[in-house]
């Protein structure tokens, strides 16, 4: 946890924990792989360190705009993406990173723990979700689960499935 970022979420209540998402997974009915590494920070410190793990990776994106509204963006691993064109396909405008305590106030994980299971943790519905439509073309989809000391292989249905069922619907961007 960086220094002076509160634990506690906006509405005071406590992230969950890794064992609780996976729970909420298998409650669902989902089958969900999940692997131990070193904690990874970077796109390619988790190339470094993933060994074999079959699917599409990706990188995390939590943005946001001048006015607070808030996004949060997963990409391709490899996908160049301008801060510029991308506040517009979201429908945003003039974006940027969000801070580390709203990441944490908002989805409930660190810099480098940036997840789309995260929004889980939005009970307000304050996050936008937005998914890189070139993530259709594979069947598994990999994501921390909030740990970045681990990855969880999904079926990219079974991730959609589980992000309608904590109302964050996803809307399809071409990146």
């Amino acid at each position: 946890m960086s220094e002076g970022v509160s634990p506690g979420l906006a509405d005071g209540s406590r992230p969950i924990t890794t064992e609780a998402l996976l729970a909420r997974l298998a409650s669902l009915g989902i089958d969900a792989a999940t692997v131990d590494h070193p904690a990874v920070f970077t796109v390619e410190e988790a190339k470094a360190l993933r060994g074999e793990l079959k699917g599409a990776h990706t990188k995390n994106l939590f943005v946001r705009d001048k006015k607070g509204a808030m996004c949060l963006v997963v990409a391709l691993e490899d996908r160049q993406i301008d801060l510029k064109e991308l506040g517009g396909k979201i429908g945003m405008k003039r974006v940027s990173f969000g801070s580390a305590e709203r990441l944490m106030k908002y989805l409930g994980v660190i810099p480098g723990a940036v997840t789309p299971f995260g929004v889980v943790n939005d009970h307000a519905g304050a996050v936008g979700l937005a998914l890189d439509r070139g993530l259709r073309e594979w069947e598994w989809w990999n994501f921390h689960p909030v740990d970045n000391a681990k990855t969880t292989t999904i079926r990219g249905e079974d991730m959609v499935r589980f992000l309608e069922s904590v109302d964050h619907p996803p809307t399809w961007i071409e990146l």
